[in-house]
């Protein structure tokens, strides 16, 4: 699961840290980059030697830039964190979007409900929190079954 509860869930203060998936890891991307460009590379071998070569390399290491490019634009779209701290009587929503800028939501915990939206929302089973006048997503980077485990998650600790 891309959660988890850093503190026991038995506390009375509790966090939880929210990230998206990070299938792709720094050396199989490397791998990934490398291997593609051996691919591309291996229909070329019988021009060696030839100009022809030299005209299609420049499309060959375009195709190779702009999967790196993909790849990293969606490896930096991926940074993004949110923090759920449920104290005795408040709950702090901290939200780190890509750029690095942070967005925050508290309420009274009493007062916080949590909304599980199954159609009407950008995603399936989409789950907000609602409190002190605003309501905020949290988790919508996450699969479809980890938010409806996180929306029982998140009723059974702000019941308590």
């Amino acid at each position: 699961m891309p959660y988890e509860w850093t503190t026991d869930p038995d506390e009375p203060q509790q966090q939880m840290r929210l990230w998206p998936h990070q299938s792709l890891p720094a050396r199989g991307f490397a791998a990934f980059i490398l291997v593609t460009f051996t691919m591309i590379l291996i229909p070329t071998l019988p021009l060696l030697g030839t100009t022809l070569l030299w005209g299609l390399l420049p499309f060959v290491l375009m195709a190779v830039g702009g999967m790196y490019y993909a790849l990293q634009k969606n490896h930096t779209a991926r940074q993004i964190e949110e923090i759920l701290t449920l104290k005795d009587d408040m709950a702090y929503l901290i939200h780190t979007t890509p750029k690095g800028e942070v967005k925050e939501w508290d309420c009274n915990r009493y007062w916080t409900q949590v909304l599980k939206y199954e159609k009407d929302g950008p995603v399936p089973h989409y789950v907000t929190l609602r409190g002190h006048g605003r309501e905020v997503e949290i988790g919508a980077f996450l699969s479809e079954d980890e938010r409806i485990s996180l929306f029982d998650e998140l009723q059974r600790s702000l019941q308590r």
